[in-house]
Protein backbone atom coordinates (compact mmCIF):
# COMPACT_ATOMS: atom_id res chain seq x y z
CA UNK A 1 0.00 0.00 0.00
CA UNK A 2 2.97 2.70 0.84
CA UNK A 3 4.06 1.59 -2.52
CA UNK A 4 1.19 2.98 -4.23
CA UNK A 5 1.00 6.05 -1.96
CA UNK A 6 4.52 7.02 -2.71
CA UNK A 7 4.07 6.22 -6.36
CA UNK A 8 0.93 8.73 -6.67
CA UNK A 9 2.29 11.29 -4.82
CA UNK A 10 5.68 10.92 -7.09
CA UNK A 11 3.59 11.64 -9.69
CA UNK A 12 2.25 14.63 -8.89
CA UNK A 13 5.42 16.74 -9.69
CA UNK A 14 5.38 16.07 -13.02
CA UNK A 15 2.08 16.73 -13.52
CA UNK A 16 2.55 20.28 -11.40
CA UNK A 17 5.18 20.94 -14.23
CA UNK A 18 2.71 20.05 -17.30
CA UNK A 19 -0.01 21.91 -16.01
CA UNK A 20 2.04 25.16 -15.53
CA UNK A 21 4.07 24.80 -18.61
CA UNK A 22 0.61 24.49 -20.21
CA UNK A 23 -0.74 27.64 -18.81
CA UNK A 24 2.74 29.41 -20.06
CA UNK A 25 3.79 30.87 -16.95
CA UNK A 26 6.51 30.85 -14.56
CA UNK A 27 7.51 29.52 -11.43
CA UNK A 28 7.44 33.11 -10.09
CA UNK A 29 3.98 34.37 -11.73
CA UNK A 30 3.05 30.86 -9.86
CA UNK A 31 4.22 31.63 -6.56
CA UNK A 32 2.89 35.26 -6.53
CA UNK A 33 -0.84 33.50 -7.47
CA UNK A 34 -0.54 31.36 -4.32
CA UNK A 35 1.91 32.20 -1.75
CA UNK A 36 3.88 29.30 -2.63
CA UNK A 37 7.63 29.90 -2.57
CA UNK A 38 9.72 29.69 -5.57
CA UNK A 39 11.33 27.03 -4.40
CA UNK A 40 9.02 25.14 -3.01
CA UNK A 41 7.33 25.12 -6.29
CA UNK A 42 10.62 24.06 -7.92
CA UNK A 43 10.91 21.06 -5.03
CA UNK A 44 7.42 19.93 -5.86
CA UNK A 45 7.39 19.77 -9.33
CA UNK A 46 10.89 17.92 -9.23
CA UNK A 47 10.18 15.65 -6.75
CA UNK A 48 12.20 16.66 -4.10
CA UNK A 49 9.38 17.42 -1.83
CA UNK A 50 6.26 15.53 -0.97
CA UNK A 51 3.13 17.72 -1.72
CA UNK A 52 0.90 17.71 1.49
CA UNK A 53 -2.30 18.89 0.86
CA UNK A 54 -1.82 23.04 2.20
CA UNK A 55 0.23 23.07 -1.01
CA UNK A 56 -2.09 21.01 -3.61
CA UNK A 57 -5.49 23.17 -2.49
CA UNK A 58 -3.69 26.58 -3.56
CA UNK A 59 -1.97 24.92 -6.71
CA UNK A 60 -4.90 23.18 -8.02
CA UNK A 61 -7.48 26.32 -7.66
CA UNK A 62 -4.53 28.05 -9.62
CA UNK A 63 -4.38 25.40 -12.31
CA UNK A 64 -8.30 25.49 -12.51
CA UNK A 65 -8.15 21.88 -12.17
CA UNK A 66 -9.44 18.88 -9.05
CA UNK A 67 -7.40 17.60 -6.67
CA UNK A 68 -8.39 14.29 -7.85
CA UNK A 69 -7.08 15.51 -10.87
CA UNK A 70 -3.62 16.41 -9.39
CA UNK A 71 -3.09 13.20 -8.07
CA UNK A 72 -4.31 11.14 -10.70
CA UNK A 73 -7.25 9.35 -8.74
CA UNK A 74 -8.84 6.47 -9.95
CA UNK A 75 -11.69 7.01 -12.47
CA UNK A 76 -15.26 7.47 -10.95
CA UNK A 77 -16.89 6.39 -13.76
CA UNK A 78 -18.65 9.60 -14.37
CA UNK A 79 -18.02 10.97 -17.42
CA UNK A 80 -18.92 14.66 -16.16
CA UNK A 81 -16.48 17.49 -16.62
CA UNK A 82 -16.99 19.05 -13.52
CA UNK A 83 -16.06 22.63 -14.79
CA UNK A 84 -14.54 25.10 -12.37
CA UNK A 85 -13.73 28.47 -13.45
CA UNK A 86 -10.78 30.47 -13.13
CA UNK A 87 -10.45 34.66 -13.44
CA UNK A 88 -7.84 35.46 -15.44
CA UNK A 89 -6.87 39.29 -17.20
CA UNK A 90 -10.62 40.13 -16.66
CA UNK A 91 -11.99 37.21 -18.38
CA UNK A 92 -13.83 33.86 -17.13
CA UNK A 93 -12.14 30.84 -18.25
CA UNK A 94 -14.01 27.11 -18.12
CA UNK A 95 -11.74 24.85 -18.89
CA UNK A 96 -13.98 22.06 -20.74
CA UNK A 97 -10.77 19.44 -21.16
CA UNK A 98 -9.15 17.89 -18.59
CA UNK A 99 -5.61 15.96 -19.66
CA UNK A 100 -2.50 17.90 -20.19
CA UNK A 101 -0.72 18.49 -23.64
CA UNK A 102 -2.42 18.18 -26.74
CA UNK A 103 -5.30 20.22 -27.57
CA UNK A 104 -6.91 22.74 -24.96
CA UNK A 105 -10.52 24.04 -25.18
CA UNK A 106 -12.22 26.77 -23.10
CA UNK A 107 -14.79 28.48 -22.51
CA UNK A 108 -14.30 32.02 -22.11
CA UNK A 109 -16.31 34.71 -20.94
CA UNK A 110 -15.24 38.47 -21.40
CA UNK A 111 -16.73 41.75 -19.80
CA UNK A 112 -17.91 44.58 -22.01
CA UNK A 113 -15.33 46.34 -23.58
CA UNK A 114 -13.51 48.91 -22.00
CA UNK A 115 -12.70 46.81 -19.13
CA UNK A 116 -10.03 44.94 -20.64
CA UNK A 117 -8.14 48.49 -21.88
CA UNK A 118 -7.00 49.04 -25.15
CA UNK A 119 -5.52 46.36 -27.28
CA UNK A 120 -2.26 44.91 -26.27
CA UNK A 121 -1.30 42.18 -29.00
CA UNK A 122 0.99 39.10 -27.68
CA UNK A 123 2.34 36.16 -29.12
CA UNK A 124 3.21 32.62 -27.82
CA UNK A 125 3.88 28.95 -29.50
CA UNK A 126 0.99 27.18 -30.22
CA UNK A 127 -2.54 27.62 -32.91
CA UNK A 128 -5.59 29.15 -31.42
CA UNK A 129 -9.30 28.43 -33.02
CA UNK A 130 -12.55 30.26 -31.44
CA UNK A 131 -16.55 30.13 -32.14
CA UNK A 132 -18.56 33.34 -31.03
CA UNK A 133 -21.29 32.04 -28.78
CA UNK A 134 -23.00 35.08 -27.55
CA UNK A 135 -22.07 38.93 -27.67
CA UNK A 136 -19.54 40.14 -30.42
CA UNK A 137 -15.78 39.43 -30.19
CA UNK A 138 -13.46 42.55 -31.16
CA UNK A 139 -9.75 40.20 -32.69
CA UNK A 140 -6.54 42.15 -32.97
CA UNK A 141 -5.22 39.94 -35.35
CA UNK A 142 -1.65 41.21 -37.38
CA UNK A 143 -3.27 43.92 -39.18
CA UNK A 144 -6.24 43.01 -38.82
CA UNK A 145 -9.10 44.53 -36.65
CA UNK A 146 -12.26 41.96 -37.07
CA UNK A 147 -15.66 41.96 -35.27
CA UNK A 148 -16.71 38.22 -34.94
CA UNK A 149 -20.51 37.89 -34.41
CA UNK A 150 -21.99 34.43 -33.03
CA UNK A 151 -21.74 31.60 -35.22
CA UNK A 152 -18.37 33.12 -36.56
CA UNK A 153 -15.56 31.20 -36.31
CA UNK A 154 -11.57 32.32 -37.09
CA UNK A 155 -8.30 30.19 -36.43
CA UNK A 156 -4.84 31.44 -36.33
CA UNK A 157 -1.24 30.49 -35.71
CA UNK A 158 -0.29 32.19 -32.12
CA UNK A 159 3.03 33.43 -33.31
CA UNK A 160 1.00 36.46 -35.44
CA UNK A 161 0.50 39.40 -32.73
CA UNK A 162 -3.37 39.23 -31.52
CA UNK A 163 -5.85 40.40 -28.84
CA UNK A 164 -8.88 39.87 -28.21
CA UNK A 165 -11.75 41.12 -25.87
CA UNK A 166 -15.74 42.24 -26.31
CA UNK A 167 -16.46 44.77 -29.22
CA UNK A 168 -19.14 46.83 -27.24
CA UNK A 169 -20.31 47.39 -24.01
CA UNK A 170 -22.25 43.85 -23.62
CA UNK A 171 -19.91 40.66 -22.21
CA UNK A 172 -18.56 38.09 -25.13
CA UNK A 173 -18.51 34.39 -24.52
CA UNK A 174 -17.03 32.44 -27.28
CA UNK A 175 -15.11 28.84 -27.16
CA UNK A 176 -11.23 28.52 -28.12
CA UNK A 177 -9.59 25.50 -28.99
CA UNK A 178 -5.47 25.67 -28.28
CA UNK A 179 -2.94 23.72 -29.45
CA UNK A 180 0.83 24.61 -27.99
CA UNK A 181 2.62 22.53 -30.66
CA UNK A 182 0.35 24.03 -34.05
CA UNK A 183 -1.71 21.40 -34.05
CA UNK A 184 -5.02 22.73 -35.78
CA UNK A 185 -8.89 22.39 -35.42
CA UNK A 186 -10.31 21.03 -38.69
CA UNK A 187 -13.64 21.26 -39.63
CA UNK A 188 -15.22 18.79 -42.24
CA UNK A 189 -18.49 19.52 -44.35
CA UNK A 190 -20.80 17.94 -45.90
CA UNK A 191 -19.86 18.28 -49.62
CA UNK A 192 -22.53 20.76 -51.42
CA UNK A 193 -24.99 18.23 -53.71
CA UNK A 194 -25.24 19.79 -57.22
CA UNK A 195 -29.03 20.81 -58.86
Amino acid sequence: MDDDLDQALGAVGPRLRALRQQRDIRLADLSAETGISVSTLSRLESGARRPTLELLLPLAKAHGVTLDELVDAPPTGDPRIHLRSVTRHGMIMLPLTRRAGGIQAYKLVLPGSGERGEPDPRTHEGYEWLYVLNGRLRLVLGEHDLVLSPGEAAEFDTRVPHWFGAADAEPVEFLSLFGKQGERAHLRARPTTGP
